[in-house]
């Protein structure tokens, strides 16, 4: 396994993201995460294309918490791998149960969105016992069915294009208009398209069969949601064209879900954090101090 080390002083102009750059290895590859104030502690997670940037605007509402949020292998300021079909389902989801153990997290509260969703929760649902609530940001958990044309096609082109265009991902998926400096901050983490295997390799690790290695993992998160009667959140855009109308897939499942009045972050994409990034962290700050009808 050829590993990539990030060029940190790509970052160094990058005045929006103030945060000193933490790392744990996890198998000789370097992980890298923020660290950010004290109290009880918040992990995000992100998805693909993006990286933890993508939470800057969470952090200063969420002013009052530990906010921690990670890259994952192969995103943002995290070592990339040469070749994407070195990317597994597992060495995502073992390198956050890593992360996790290397800064003794417990008593985590988990926000999750696209990727980080089936990660996330997947983590939650191997280790329920260390996540007091859980924030789910438009996301899903298949379980192995047949996956939609249009999905194909999106895999077909993230496994071909010669160097996926991250920015203008990020863009076409995000309902207002990114600043240059936005989309030149999403850029940042791939020089070339060699480090860009990450993202390449994401949509073909979405299992679209029984028998794919990440379906008990993202059943067991299914299982474990399902009994869930702790506080759990789920706040979906109105604008994403990918899961815009799936909260109801969180809502019925999750029992402590039941209580909650239907939240839509209104004129907001796929990435709704960067659309309406202050808006969710003031939902968040409510429903951690129990303004928001959390369980039964």
């Amino acid at each position: 396994m050829e590993i990539l080390k990030t060029d940190l002083t790509r970052f160094s102009g990058l005045t929006d993201y103030p945060y000193e750059a933490c790392f744990t290895k996890f198998q000789d590859i370097n992980m890298h995460y923020i660290d950010q104030g004290k109290g009880p502690v918040f992990l995000a997670l992100h998805g693909q294309p993006s990286w933890s940037y993508l939470y800057r605007k969470f952090i200063p509402v969420l002013k009052d918490y530990r906010f921690i949020a990670p890259d994952l292998i192969g995103f943002g300021k995290s070592d990339k791998l040469a070749d994407w079909n070195d990317y597994t389902f597992e060495i995502h989801l073992k390198s956050l149960e890593h992360l996790i153990d290397h800064l003794s997290l417990n008593n985590i509260n988990l926000i999750v969105q696209d990727w980080g969703g089936l990660l996330g929760l997947s983590l939650l649902g191997l280790h329920p016992e260390r996540f007091n609530s859980v924030v789910i940001l438009n996301t899903f958990l298949p379980r192995g069915k047949k996956l939609p044309f249009g999905f194909k096609l999106w895999k077909t082109y993230a496994r071909y294009h010669p160097s996926l265009p991250v920015g203008s991902i990020m863009q076409k998926y995000t309902f207002s208009h990114l600043p240059k400096n936005v989309i030149s901050a999403y850029n940042l983490p791939f020089p070339d398209k060699k480090h860009k295997t990450g993202p390449k390799s994401f949509p073909s690790l979405v299992p679209s069969s029984k028998d794919n290695l990440a379906v008990p993992y993202l059943i067991k998160a299914r299982e474990v949601l399902s009994v869930w009667n702790k506080p759990a959140l789920v706040l979906f855009s109105d604008k994403d064209p990918i899961f815009s109308g799936l909260e109801s897939f969180f809502t019925n499942m999750i029992p402590s879900c039941k209580n909650q009045p239907k939240i839509i972050i209104e004129n907001a994409g796929h990435f709704l954090q960067e659309d309406k990034g202050e808006e969710i962290a003031n939902y968040i700050n409510l429903f951690m101090d129990g303004k928001i009808a959390k369980t039964h």
